[in-house]
């Protein structure tokens, strides 16, 4: 008579046995799938970024003329320091993604959280091209934030001096149909080429107004008209813009670039 006390030993170490192998497999499946599947979300991944870098190239091409999402580099941002870092590889890193990974991201105190998306990013992807004695030409930043219905999602294009706006457009927004919608309208998009950034003694200006500017404003150089009807999406997209351009974002970024160091 077998001992009930081997059977159930041998039944647990077969039960052992088998997951153990389950979870090999699975592993090794896992594995399998990744590096088969890389190229395929790389691939995916530029495909989506190209994209949406095109949708700035078109506003760009009235000032800069016809320019094509390959003659871009793109550089990884260290945002804290200002600094480029190899520490991820631009082909592959996805915002988006390091947005909820909290390996990849830092919280953000409420007051400096002006576009309202709680936690940033360590590290963002920059666009630029350069001119051939190497200095930056056009510089493209990418820009997000909570508009009234939705996150809103754009690039921002600056002049080689990283404070004058070439052009700011929204890809992705979700905002009212004929209301908010209407940062995406050309319209509003062409009151942003010129603006400025800061002013002369480095105060951060650029933004959009509450309502509409007067000829005598002292905004005029650095903000734009309200959308009439949309306060909460243009305070979105106001919020978003302090937010990337001050300390918080590209901040230390953009000082580098304006010292030469781009």
């Amino acid at each position: 008579m077998v001992d009930p006390t081997t059977m159930r030993t041998a039944s647990a170490s077969r039960a052992l046995i088998t997951a153990a192998g389950v979870a090999i497999v699975c592993a090794l499946v896992v594995s399998f799938a990744a590096v088969t599947l890389r190229p395929y979300y790389v691939a995916n991944l530029e495909a989506e970024r190209d994209a949406q870098l095109k949708s700035i190239l078109d506003a760009l091409s009235h000032s800069v003329g016809d320019i094509k999402p390959e003659n871009f580099e793109a550089r990884v941002v260290e945002l804290n320091s200002g600094r480029y870092t190899r520490a991820v590889d631009p082909a592959i890193y996805d915002a988006r993604k390091a947005a909820t990974d909290p390996n990849l991201n830092t919280l953000i105190p409420l007051d400096l959280d002006l576009a309202g998306i709680k936690r940033r990013p360590k590290f963002a992807i920059v666009f630029m091209t350069r001119n051939l004695d190497g200095a930056i030409r056009v510089l493209i930043l990418p820009v997000y934030g909570v508009g009234y219905q939705s996150t809103l999602y754009g690039y921002l294009a600056l002049a080689e001096d990283a404070d004058t706006v070439l052009a700011l457009r929204f890809y992705e927004q979700n905002d009212t149909p004929g209301i908010g919608a209407r940062i995406q309208d050309s319209a509003w998009e062409a009151l942003w080429p010129g603006k400025r950034v800061r002013d002369d003694d480095g105060e951060l200006r650029i933004g959009v107004a509450r309502g509409r500017l007067t000829g005598s404003s002292s905004d005029t150089d650095y903000m734009v008209d309200g959308i009439s009807g949309a306060t909460r999406t243009s305070l979105g997209v106001h919020g978003l813009l302090r937010f990337w351009l001050g300390d918080s974002g590209f901040g230390p970024y953009l000082a580098r670039v304006r010292a030469g160091e781009g």
